[in-house]
């Protein structure tokens, strides 16, 4: 894949300072460990906590898109639950999709995709040409209905969107278009695809949707 920024300054280096940025001004300085994970009650964000909450049911899986991968993170929820549905009849199941990394773009709509070239910045194509819109929305070239991040949230799917990702990916496609870095990202939250939610980073998420009962998956 190709430089998403197109700067002299060596890709893996550049998101690395960014990143440490980002994630120092979105937690605030905040000590690791300094909030105590058993006590619940003391959750800075309990609409993020009682997003958590709604992994439930006997069964529960987390499947971790730390790239598109093909668009397979908005499959394998569907797999998961057909198939666990048919061989467990009448048992609850509940799956999440955390959306970090290079697998931010799977959660952001069409709008923010043809605005700031999400396919040519992270390599989706379509047609041999980089995509202007999400293709992964509705998936419909495959012989399984309910397919896509869009149709997968109607079912009660989760998806979550890492606000690290969201920070530096706007900063970075807002350089190369001469904006305000706020500006940008401010477009890309609110061009997520209705029904996502952001989370203060995705291996944050990751994590906390395990201590919630899923087990983990890899989505690709």
């Amino acid at each position: 894949m190709t430089d998403l920024f197109t700067i002299p300054t060596p890709r893996r280096g550049f998101l690395g300072s960014v990143a440490a940025a980002a994630f120092g001004a979105a937690m605030g300085g905040a000590v690791p460990g300094a909030v105590d994970a058993e006590t619940p009650g003391r959750a800075a964000d309990p609409k993020l906590e009682a997003w958590f909450g709604k992994l439930n049911g006997k069964h529960r899986i987390l499947f971790d898109a730390s790239a598109v991968n093909g668009g397979m993170p908005a499959v394998w929820p569907r797999v998961y639950l057909n198939s666990m549905q048919a061989t467990y009849p009448g048992e609850t199941c509940s799956a999440m999709v955390i959306c970090r990394h290079e697998g931010l773009p799977l959660a952001l709509g069409d709008a923010v995709w043809s605005k700031y070239k999400l396919g040519e910045m992270f390599d989706v194509k379509v047609n041999n040409a980089p995509a202007t819109a999400n293709p992964y929305i509705t998936i419909t070239n495959l012989p399984l209905p309910g397919l896509g991040v869009g149709e997968l949230l109607k079912s009660g799917v989760l998806f979550g969107a890492c606000d690290v990702a969201l920070t530096v990916y706007s900063a970075g496609a807002a350089s190369k278009m001469g904006m305000d870095p706020a500006a940008a990202k401010a477009e890309w939250v609110a061009g997520l695809i209705p029904g996502v939610q952001v989370v203060p980073s995705g291996v944050m998420a990751v994590g906390r949707g395990q201590e919630f009962g899923a087990q983990y998956c890899f989505a690709g």
